[in-house]
């Protein structure tokens, strides 16, 4: 009889921790996807990612690269003033995006430009994103807002 408690208590326990790994391993799988790197324009210059990976880029918008073309498609220019990078983009972009604003976007680095699949724009006068910022001011170039 103890014998056969004992084989019992074994077996829920390897049952428990196979469950226990394939869980952990579908949250894995699954999270895979939404997991997006930050990288600044001089990140992406002095080691540029593979075509597959998908990360986020951000910076200011340069001053006079806004291109917008037939259709869709507009590109633009990200840097963080030690780098720039050629970004690519098919869709609406925010109503508040400009030059010389700051900019987050989601993509792919292909052949030199970033195809970018979603962009966002800073929502008001004082907000940058927190990454933004920092690479920002690692290259100097960034200034406080005025109070």
């Amino acid at each position: 009889m103890k014998n056969l408690k004992k084989q019992r208590r074994i077996q829920v326990i390897a049952i428990a921790a196979v469950a226990l790994i394939a869980a952990t391993s579908l949250i894995g799988y699954a999270l895979q996807d939404g997991i997006n790197y930050f990288r600044s324009p001089s990140q992406v210059a002095e080691e540029p990612p593979q075509p597959t990976e998908v990360f986020r880029i951000g910076g200011l918008v340069a001053e006079g690269s806004l291109q917008r073309g037939q259709g869709e498609t507009v590109r633009f220019a990200v840097t963080d003033g030690g780098a720039t990078v050629q970004v690519a983009y098919t869709g609406v972009l925010p109503d508040l995006f400009e030059e010389n604003q700051g900019m987050v976007g989601t993509g792919r680095y292909v052949n030199g430009v970033f195809e970018a699949s979603e962009i966002l724009a800073k929502h008001d006068e004082t907000y940058m994103p927190k990454e933004v910022m920092d690479a920002l001011k690692e290259q100097g170039v960034y200034q406080e807002p005025e109070a």
